[in-house]
């Protein structure tokens, strides 16, 4: 080989060398650019997963306020402000005290409520109840359900005290004869319990009653239309039914 051609064979691999250099430069700085921005990256810092807010807490209302009728009304008059139903008479509030007195009639709230937690104290001579869910007020023993209110040793099964008016018995008689007895009425949709004195008497499902004037034991009741299709939201009610009761201390967690 002469000079002049190993000379141009040294230059062309020099030239091929340079370009191969310069190929993997490239290839190192791009590697470069993406290991910095990977870095980068993880030094930034990671914003932790954001729990979704949560609802507020229910909580409990005064629908009796222990100093006067609002809130309350009889026979559709409005009783805001005032101290008894019926001028001195009627039903009246005593030192916190929401008693029944003669010609009282039935007392209802102004306000409907759905599903709710009904927590009150009574002390009776008889017979009163607790109205729930009740539609029409004027008609309320055909479209409201009724929590009794009785004396100890009163009528028993499906009509004493702490029964769903001619529905469902308690599971056992708890009153205290003379003395202020706590309830707990809860609804919840087609779920109603009742809680007495600390004791749970009452475990109803209301779409097992799916039946006109008919109880899931097979035994009659009083309601033309089954109480699985009654309106699940209505007027509270406190039944006079002619004997003494007193309430006190009503409140209500609507849920």
């Amino acid at each position: 080989m002469s000079s002049s051609t190993k000379r141009g064979a040294a230059f062309a691999a020099a030239v091929l060398a340079c370009c191969l250099l310069a190929g993997c430069g490239g290839m190192v700085e791009d590697t470069m650019e993406v290991d910095t921005t990977e870095t980068a990256a993880a030094r930034s810092p990671v914003a932790p997963p954001t729990e979704p807010a949560k609802p507020p807490e229910p909580v409990w209302q005064p629908i009796f306020n222990g100093k006067d009728l609002t809130g309350w009304t009889v026979g559709g008059r409005d009783l805001a402000g005032l101290t008894s139903s019926k001028g001195g008479s009627g039903w009246v509030v005593e030192d916190g005290v929401l008693v029944r007195g003669a010609g009282g009639g039935y007392i209802w709230t102004k306000e409907r409520f759905a599903d709710f937690v009904l927590d009150f104290e009574f002390n009776t001579t008889g017979n009163s109840g607790v109205f729930f869910r009740t539609d029409n007020t004027r008609n309320c023993v055909a479209t409201g359900i009724e929590m009794q209110i009785e004396k100890k040793g009163g009528p028993g099964r499906r009509h004493g005290l702490g029964a769903i008016y001619d529905c469902l018995a308690p599971s056992e008689e708890v009153g205290k004869p003379g003395e202020w007895n706590h309830a707990t009425l809860t609804c919840n949709d087609n779920k109603i319990t009742v809680v007495m004195n600390g004791k749970r008497i009452i475990d109803m499902d209301l779409d097992k009653w799916d039946t006109p004037r008919k109880n899931p034991d097979g035994s009659g009741n009083k309601f033309g239309t089954a109480l699985k299709d009654f309106k699940r939201d209505g007027h509270i009610g406190l039944q006079d039914h002619g004997h003494q009761v007193m309430y006190r201390n009503i409140r209500i967690r609507k849920l």
